[in-house]
C-alpha cells in the first residue's frame, strides 16, 4: 500500500467516525480535553499501523481501541482519586469492601470498582475450593464461621484457618491491584 493510499484510509475513516467516536468518549470522560485527547491518541493508533487495509471491520477496531483508551487514559487519573476511596484500619488493613458496594455516578469509581471485582474475582479464583468456599459463604452470604463449620461437617479451627489463608491470598492480590494501581 503507497503512503497516499494509506492517508486517503485514514483521512475517510476520520471523516466517517470522527463525530461517532467523539460521541461515543464524552459521557465516559471527565471533559472535552480528555475526550479530545483520547481520539487523538485513536488516530495516532490508527496512522501508525503498517497492514491498515488488513482490517476487516474498521468500526469495531475503532472502538475497540477507544475503549482502551478511555481506561488507560482512566487509570492514569484514577491514581490522583485512589486516596479518595481507600483507607486502612486499625491493623493497617487497607479496606476496599465499602467501595465495591458504593453506589455512585461517578465513571471513575464504577470503572475502579470493576478492577477491583475483576481482580477480587481472578483472586478467589486461584483459591482452594474449600477456602473459597468458606470466605464466599462467609462474606457474600452472610453465614457464620460456626454455621459454616456445621454445614461442612468440619471443626471450626478448620473453617477459621481456612478463612484466614483465604483473607491473606486476596489481600496480597489486592494489595498488588493497588499497588499497580498507583504506579501508573
Amino acid at each position: 500500500m503507497s503512503k497516499q493510499e494509506k492517508e486517503h484510509i485514514i483521512s475517510h475513516t476520520v471523516n466517517k467516525y470522527g463525530e461517532k467516536l467523539m460521541t461515543f468518549i464524552k459521557p465516559k470522560v471527565r471533559s472535552a480535553e480528555d475526550a479530545e485527547d483520547i481520539l487523538q491518541e485513536v488516530w495516532f493508533q490508527l496512522s501508525n499501523l503498517t497492514n491498515i487495509s488488513d482490517i476487516v471491520n474498521i468500526s469495531n477496531w475503532l472502538f475497540s481501541v477507544t475503549r482502551n483508551k478511555i481506561t488507560d487514559n482512566y487509570r492514569k487519573k484514577k491514581t490522583k482519586n485512589l486516596e479518595d476511596y481507600t483507607y486502612e484500619d486499625d491493623n493497617e488493613t487497607l479496606m476496599i469492601k465499602d467501595i465495591l458496594l458504593m453506589d455512585s455516578e461517578s465513571t471513575e469509581l464504577k470503572l475502579f470498582q470493576e478492577d477491583i471485582w475483576q481482580a477480587l474475582l481472578n483472586a478467589l479464583d486461584e483459591l482452594p475450593e474449600k477456602q473459597r468456599l468458606v470466605y464466599v459463604e462467609n462474606e457474600f452470604n452472610n453465614k457464620t464461621l460456626q454455621q459454616i463449620a456445621d454445614d461442612e461437617g468440619e471443626n471450626i479451627k478448620t473453617i477459621i484457618s481456612r478463612k484466614s489463608y483465604a483473607v491473606k491470598h486476596l489481600r496480597l492480590k489486592l494489595k498488588l491491584l493497588y499497588e499497580d494501581l498507583n504506579n501508573d
